[in-house]
């Protein structure tokens, strides 16, 4: 069976390699289902974590190891106590980049509805947790809410807040990504914040949220500057600690928030703002690519991550 494969190189560095000996996965039992992949897509932030051994990556002992959490896969099979799913159905599942995968039907998938497009539900992990963390922050309409980082995570945070009525501002500083984000049209105001552009555009006290899913080092003062008094400040991207100085949080009264991946619930209103135009993933797709071309995105992401954005790879 194929899977993605993280392994180590001998120069302590690693990579990511199609294997075609992995482990099959077991028939169902109980309320299980079989799925044979049809699309996976890149979970870009956790990926390069385990790529560039991060905090949250496996040790490298532990290696080879499969990971990811995006994968659209055909039901072949089904366990005798299964009652929702059927042959043939085709559904979004939290896995790995595998090519077979068994899963229980009240597992962390969604069934997908025939109006869904298989190739863009490959992107509906990485969507999920941009759902569940504005759903943390809850922006009331016409909040303003400031979101740091414009990969995939933090273009579909902005689309999901500017559908929940925030009026959004962005900011990144790598310019091809924030001219995506002004072709979407959902924020009013785009900074490139490289050099000193915090400094000069991102005023004190501006912004009722603060949504970091850039994970900069050093920044969640300058953040928490940025908020108003009993302002919320949700942290996403992975990070060993957080630092800050405390006396500006505690004089502003502020709530540091925290996301922990996503629902079905979640994932039910994706499709829902799918269906309403209210969101789109076509246009945060930027790499299409049989499996077999997968090591080459994995040594961009590794070397070169801002020349990614969204990934999808085609199994059949």
């Amino acid at each position: 069976m194929r899977a993605l494969v993280v392994k180590p190189l001998p120069d302590k560095r690693r990579e990511k390699v199609v294997a075609t000996d992995w482990k099959e996965p077991a028939s169902p039992i109980g309320n299980e289902v079989l799925c044979q992949a049809l699309f996976t897509g890149l979970t870009n932030g956790t990926e390069r974590n385990q790529l560039i051994g991060g905090n949250y990556s496996t040790s490298e002992d532990h290696l080879p190891v499969s990971d990811g959490y995006q994968n659209v896969g055909r039901v072949i099979e089904t366990g005798p106590d299964v009652t929702k799913l059927q042959v043939g159905d085709l559904i979004y599942a939290s896995v790995n980049h595998v090519e077979r995968f068994t899963i229980r039907e009240d597992g962390l998938l969604l069934k997908l509805p025939v109006d869904i497009e298989p190739g863009e539900a490959a992107l509906f992990g990485i969507s999920g947790v941009a759902m569940h963390c504005c759903r943390r922050v809850d922006p009331r309409i016409g909040e303003k809410v400031l979101i740091v980082g414009q990969g995939c995570i933090g273009m579909f945070a902005a689309q999901i807040a500017y559908a929940m009525g925030a009026r959004v501002t962005v900011c990144d500083i790598e310019e091809s990504r924030l001219e995506q984000i002004r072709q979407l049209g959902v924020a009013e105001q785009v900074f490139n914040t490289s050099g000193d552009g915090w400094d000069t555009q991102i005023q004190d006290g501006a912004f009722d949220a603060v949504m970091d899913f850039a994970g900069v080092p050093d920044m969640v003062t300058p953040m928490i500057r940025a908020c108003k008094t009993r302002g919320r400040l949700l942290l996403v991207a992975g990070r060993f600690d957080v630092n800050y100085t405390f006396n500006i949080g505690q004089f502003k009264e502020i709530s540091i928030l925290q996301c922990s991946h996503f629902t079905c619930d979640d994932l039910e209103n994706l499709c829902r703002f799918l269906r309403q135009d209210s969101i789109e993933i076509a246009p945060l797709i930027r790499h299409r690519v049989h499996i077999d071309e997968a090591p080459q995105i994995y040594r961009l992401l590794r070397d070169e991550p801002m020349r990614l954005l969204g990934t999808v790879f085609q199994w059949e």
